[in-house]
């Protein structure tokens, strides 16, 4: 830290309790200055040489037959008073970058100017401030926290103001050059390490980085810090990054923890206040700059405090643009009333709108490739969207389990993903499958439309497993994934026996197929099911044969429950009733979907006739 000493006399000032100030010497005081609460017992004679101010003060005591002189809006206080009045008796005074702002202050209130003496207190200081002060990092930074409470003199000198020039022309130097960052030098302290077998190892020395000067501004109160930022952002040589960081770390420093704290009335306008200036902060260039987590966490912390309505349309704005960077957990928005979900989804809902939008010009979501290449390419020029798509259906399955989520509010939010975008539906028949479980009582038609929002066909094997076995979803859901899966492994088989290299085609084809018997298929087994009633010796006969021919299968469906088998025996003797020919493909055992194989014998179709005949 810098320091200046003046005058050269011993210090002789003595004092009696806490309000009475004196000057030992032989001479006796003839004048009494209060200043605040405190008596000061001086002589006229060395303040009236420097100061022009008392001078007019004894003048006009004198004419009022008055001995005392009251100075009570004197800036900085009795202190500051006792510093000028050292200097005018040539006492040892020593300046520093803590009360050197409150000594420049009280010099011109008692106008110690050039006029009056040569090298004058205020000329003395503007040399030490301008030579020393202004030059180093850290006492720019002191001096200016001392400012804020000698408003509105430390302003008019112009000192905030060459402060806040000071440092914002010190982070703008080339960090090779730095030397002045005491939080940096901190670290650079630690040159060497000690590692467990005793022996030392020099650091190597690393170059400083870019955000340097980052912790050691945030000890500076909202407003100075704000005039900071702007200066440093004004100079237009940093980097958004490291302003963006520069923000994170302040935020963190002065934010508090918990929620009670947030909103607690006694902080309430300071955090509203910092909330605001952090967000009016941000870059321009919304691209760059924050990362998408620290932005929704920062509004979360603005709804809490309630912030103005322009902080958070330029939250979510920005949020909109680097949604794809987010995780579940920062989309978890708590409500405010009177919302009655946990979460606030309309909040989200919007936040995905606007992405969309600004998306919109880069994709089109009614041309999709349904080819393997044109697949590849979709993925590698929507890269966000996929992304985004992916998001929300976590998303989805974390608020699936509100008991006061609609039915609507779920469904609006799943329909603004595109499906194009929804490359796999695992997710979202996970978010369904949730929302299913939590909410009981839905009835068949809410039921039905919730899982119409997943296609069956883009489910993995797993999950198509898992939902042949779900015996919360509607029956007819599991008879499409039934019905899609075994035309897949069939379409699989017949691939690879006539055509290996055909096989990825083949399977495209069997989607199409998929599309145009489906319904048919489903409504006629619906009708059969309705009909018919299933004795309990046929399945237990039906388990055991197609225990026994599984060892020729591959789709492995014998391990599904009785459910879901019985639904799958029907689904295939009415698939083959309705899409199969006479040839030999078509001929395979109609005991077990799993048995299918080509080459089996008119015995096999025989058998499938004689098992249609045996349900009654």
């Amino acid at each position: 830290m810098k320091f200046m000493k003046l005058g050269s006399k011993p210090d002789v000032f003595q004092a009696e309790g806490k309000t009475i100030r004196y000057v030992s010497s032989d001479l006796a005081t003839d004048v009494i200055i209060n200043v605040g609460e405190v008596k000061f017992y001086l002589h006229k004679f060395p303040l009236l040489s420097k100061s022009n101010r008392l001078q007019k003060l004894v003048m006009k005591a004198n004419e009022e037959s008055d001995d005392e002189i009251h100075m009570v809006d004197f800036p900085g206080g009795p202190k500051a008073f006792e510093i000028c009045a050292k200097f005018c008796y040539g006492m040892t005074v020593t300046l520093n970058a803590y009360n050197v702002v409150a000594a420049r202050c009280a010099a011109e209130y008692l106008e110690m100017t050039e006029d009056i003496d040569r090298g004058n207190l205020i000329f003395k200081i503007e040399v030490f401030l301008n030579s020393s002060i202004f030059r180093s990092w850290k006492d720019s930074i002191i001096v200016l926290q001392t400012t804020k409470s000698l408003l509105p003199w430390s302003e008019d000198l112009k000192i905030i103001g060459r402060c806040i020039d000071s440092i914002a022309s010190k982070t703008s130097v080339n960090p090779v050059n730095i030397t002045w960052s005491y939080t940096y030098n901190r670290k650079l302290a630690e040159q060497d390490k000690i590692v467990e077998d005793g022996v030392k190892f020099p650091e190597k020395f690393e170059s400083v980085p870019k955000d340097w000067w980052v912790e050691d501004i945030c000890e500076l109160e909202i407003d100075l810090y704000k005039r900071v930022m702007i200066a440093v952002k004004s100079k237009g040589r940093m980097d958004g990054s490291v302003i963006g960081e520069a923000l994170k770390t302040y935020a963190v420093r002065w934010l508090p923890d918990s929620v009670d704290a947030l909103v607690s009335d006694a902080h309430a306008w300071r955090n509203t206040s910092l909330v605001e200036t952090i967000v009016c902060l941000l870059p321009s260039d919304r691209g760059v700059g924050c990362s998408c987590s620290f932005l929704l966490k920062l509004l979360k912390v603005a709804i809490l405090v309630g912030a103005d309505e322009s902080s958070r349309e330029d939250l979510v704005n920005r949020i909109s643009m680097k949604l794809h960077e987010a995780s579940v957990t920062d989309l978890l928005i708590p409500s405010r009333p009177p919302q009655i979900t946990t979460y606030d989804v309309e909040l989200v809902q919007c936040i995905v709108n606007r992405f969309l939008m600004h998306e919109k010009s880069n994709w089109d979501m009614d041309v999709v490739g349904k080819n393997e290449k044109g697949v590849d390419s979709f993925v590698l020029g929507h890269g966000f969207l996929l992304s985004v798509a992916k998001l929300i259906d976590g998303y989805l399955a974390e608020i699936a389990r509100d008991r006061n989520l609609t039915l609507s509010s779920f469904i609006d939010l799943s329909h603004t993903i595109p499906q194009s975008a929804r490359l796999i539906h695992d997710g979202l028949y996970k978010a369904i499958d949730i929302y299913l479980k939590e909410h009981p009582n839905l009835t068949k038609v809410e039921r039905k439309k919730i899982c119409g929002l997943m296609d069956v066909k883009k489910l993995s094997m797993d999950a198509s497993m898992h939902a042949a076995q779900n015996e919360r979803l509607p029956l007819r859901v599991v008879v499409q994934v039934l019905f899609f899966e075994q035309v897949r492994a069939s379409a699989n088989v017949r691939s690879i026996n006539n055509n290996p290299r055909d096989a990825s085609r083949s399977t495209t084809n069997t989607d199409e197929e998929c599309e145009k018997t489906a319904a048919e298929s489903c409504r006629t087994l619906k009708k059969q099911m309705s009909q018919m009633r299933i004795k309990e010796e046929e399945f237990r006969k039906n388990g055991k044969l197609a225990k026994k021919n599984s060892k020729n299968g591959r789709s492995g469906i014998q391990l599904l429950p009785s459910r879901s088998r019985r639904i799958f025996d029907k689904l295939w003797v009415v698939g083959k009733g309705h899409g199969d020919n006479k040839s030999s493909e078509s001929s395979g055992s109609s005991q077990s979907p799993t048995s299918m194989a080509p080459g089996d014998t008119k015995s096999s179709g025989s058998s499938s006739r004689h098992r249609r005949h045996s349900i009654s």
